[in-house]
């Protein structure tokens, strides 16, 4: 509940609750983060174009950039990177005419945008 302190301890005690709430929120977020990330991969290869499945197994999660505060991850395709980029918007073929892109990556980044925003709220609501 509540507890009694003097006026001269108010900064401490208020510094330490702000100290506390900001490792609770941290956490959370790293771990919505990283949901996001494997949310986002798996569904990138599943609606991958499959010929021979190579492609849609390649993709994988890393960690990128992280601190105390803050996880950046990223999601990549691990050997057929090349292939991402053609397949997604199309490309030209090589004896005429175009083959049609299939997005796969975009709808995924956005399914995951929306994850990670729901995931932080709820982490910073319920503590």
């Amino acid at each position: 509940m509540g507890r009694r302190i003097s006026i001269d301890a108010l900064a401490d005690t208020v510094m330490e609750c702000l100290n506390d709430y900001a490792d609770v929120s941290t956490e959370g977020m790293k771990k919505a983060v990283r949901k996001a990330g494997n949310t986002v991969k798996k569904e990138i290869s599943a609606n991958a174009p499959k010929d021979t499945g190579t492609y849609a197994k390649s993709w994988a999660v890393k960690n990128t950039k992280e601190n105390a505060h803050s996880l950046e991850v990223t999601v990549y395709s691990k050997n057929r990177y090349q292939l991402a980029h053609l397949l997604e918007h199309g490309h030209a073929k090589r004896g005429g005419g175009r083959a049609a892109g299939k997005s796969h990556i975009a709808p995924a980044e956005q399914t995951g945008i929306r994850q990670l925003e729901e995931e932080i709220e709820r982490s910073l609501k319920n503590g």
